[in-house]
């Protein structure tokens, strides 16, 4: 005659759950060291609070000649809730190091730090920025992508041809804030509202007050200011690495 021993089944599962072991972090164990780090790609990229980078950060170590360094160590670090991944690798055979990035869940401005380690083990570092837009800033950036961005975007994409080029008066880029920023919240509300001859501007800025209502043109300013570079003073938090 057999015997069976009835366990709970929640027992039988923490039994199971127990048994199994995470797996091991792999080591990274570098062979390179450069004496420069410098951005290939990916900074002053804009996102959804909490939303991935559409592209990835890429960063590159370079010795003393400005050669490119093969297998050199490259940690990324950014404030707390934003997302690398991975946090740490080696260069490449082109002496690039690629993290993707997910964003914080506060709008504002992202400092993202790459560094590595020189001959004499001093840590080169390199910082970048990236924006991530809160809701209004958002609305506002669908309105400059439906509105604004084809005379004030001088690169034409698949899905926006630019008019840029055609124009006597080159706009101002919303990005150019060398000359943004010197204009007051009250300056951009009348040059959308009334057009350039508001403030004695080029007439070929057309009025877009019979178009957006004032929570729209709201919104379009927080995205300029949100975009501006160099950013305003009152542009908010710029969220740092903590350091270690």
């Amino acid at each position: 005659m057999r015997f069976y021993i009835a366990l709970p089944l929640g027992f039988v599962l923490l039994g199971i759950s127990c048994s199994r072991k995470a797996a091991p972090t792999p080591t990274l164990k570098p062979t390179g060291v450069g004496a420069a780090i410098v951005e290939s790609s990916g900074g002053k990229q804009l996102a959804q609070t909490g939303a991935p980078l559409l592209q990835p950060v890429v960063v590159q170590v370079n010795d003393e000649r400005g050669s490119a360094v093969e297998r050199a160590l490259v940690e990324f670090s950014a404030a707390p809730g934003v997302i690398l991944d991975p946090p740490s690798a080696l260069t490449d055979s082109s002496g690039q190091a690629t993290t993707n990035v997910s964003l914080g869940g506060m709008a504002g401005r992202y400092q993202i730090t790459a560094s590595t380690f020189d001959k004499s083990r001093k840590k080169v570092e390199l910082k970048l920025e990236e924006i991530a837009l809160g809701y209004q800033q958002t609305l506002g950036r669908h309105l400059n992508d439906q509105y604004c961005d084809r005379c004030h975007n001088s690169e034409s994409t698949a899905q926006r041809v630019s008019n840029y080029d055609n124009l006597e008066v080159k706009p101002h880029p919303f990005s150019e804030g060398e000359t943004l920023n010197k204009m007051t919240d009250a300056d951009l509300t009348a040059i959308i509202t009334n057009g350039g001859p508001a403030l004695q501007k080029s007439a070929l800025m057309p009025a877009w007050g019979n178009t957006l209502g004032k929570s729209d043109i709201q919104a379009l300013i927080a995205y300029i200011r949100a975009v501006s570079d160099p950013a305003p003073r009152d542009a908010g938090p710029l969220y740092s690495p903590t350091p270690h």
